[in-house]
């Protein structure tokens, strides 16, 4: 896989942590990497509810100083491929999570590729994304 725009979902950040070869790996090949805000909500809500809140938070803001990285913001393009996308996942009885659905709709509006361990990605057809197995 070579994607130039890698966007990562909630679940390839942590890995990336975790010090996964694979994510490395890929990160490694991409010209930019780019974390949807509704993945900066999840992690944010994860390390509240951990015990190590600095230090996680400390870690993510130097990733995010890296000037290969960047943040998607929810727009108003990105509010409209959420609704397309809900729409046609409810209709084909596949409905994914509402934040998957989010990071999902940013990662099309910047057609971006998804980097992601979360297999429901499977059913949003219109997606570029890889999806690596949990060792």
């Amino acid at each position: 896989m070579s994607a130039s725009r890698l966007v990562l979902d909630t679940s390839a950040y942590s890995r990336l942590r975790d010090g996964d070869d694979r994510v490395v790996d890929l990160l490694a090949g991409c010209e930019v990497v780019l974390l949807p805000a509704i993945v900066l909500g999840e992690l944010e809500a994860g390390f509240r509810a951990g015990s190590r809140y600095r230090e996680n938070r400390r870690v993510l803001d130097e990733f995010l100083s890296e000037p290969f990285v960047q943040t998607l913001p929810v727009t108003t393009g990105v509010a409209a491929r959420y609704g397309a996308l809900f729409a046609a996942l409810r209709r084909s009885g596949t409905p994914i999570p509402t934040n998957d659905l989010w990071i999902a709709a940013a990662t099309l509006d910047c057609a971006g590729h998804l980097l992601t361990f979360d297999r429901h990605f499977e059913h949003v057809d219109s997606i570029d994304v890889t999806i690596l197995a949990n060792t």
